[in-house]
């Protein structure tokens, strides 16, 4: 088994500063951002997780999902760590989501480890693939659950409604086959 490689520390890293100014360009059509990391990732050696991770994204923003699995099971297997397998995961699971694999994508969010800087995110996305699974009694609990921390007011009947909402996931409803 590879090495973890932990993320770079931002200001010393040169790579990772030019690969977020290509993230960061406007102008850039979702194939130019494939290409422009793309050479930017053959610079790396090819055991270095940040290159499939950082082109995975770019492919899954240009819709090309398949290969976007392809690239991010490369990262995890070569061991990337940190906030980018945190961010990684969210963006694997939303692929796998869009492919259709909604059961995997649950298995990757409930796995990953997180990070503080991604917030709410995480909940946002495994809310989408409880979704897409058919549990959105569920996935409404989710996203409440979320929410409810960074509101001024409302918190306990919020958390009641999200409890609630867990509950009646979990009950038979009239004329469903599991009744």
């Amino acid at each position: 088994m590879t090495q973890p490689h932990s993320d770079p520390a931002a200001p010393a890293d040169n790579w990772q500063a030019r690969v977020d100014a290509v993230w960061a360009d406007p102008s850039a059509s979702e194939l130019e951002v494939v290409e422009r990391i793309e050479a930017l990732t053959a610079e790396l050696p090819d055991d270095d997780p940040r290159g499939p991770f950082q082109l995975g994204g770019a492919h899954d923003s240009a819709g090309l999902e398949a290969r976007a699995a392809e690239l991010y099971e490369r990262a995890i297997e070569l061991g990337l760590d940190g906030q980018s397998r945190a961010e990684l995961d969210i963006q694997y699971a939303s692929t796998l989501r869009n492919l259709g694999r909604t059961a995997e994508a649950l298995a990757v969010l409930e796995a990953s480890a997180g990070h503080p800087s991604l917030g709410a995110a995480p909940d946002a996305f495994y809310a989408l693939a409880l979704h897409s699974a058919g549990r959105s009694a569920e996935a409404v609990a989710v996203l409440i659950e979320a929410l409810v921390p960074s509101l001024p007011k409302y918190q306990r009947s919020l958390a009641g409604y999200a409890a609630e909402a867990r509950a009646g996931a979990a009950r038979p409803q009239p004329g469903s086959a599991r009744e």
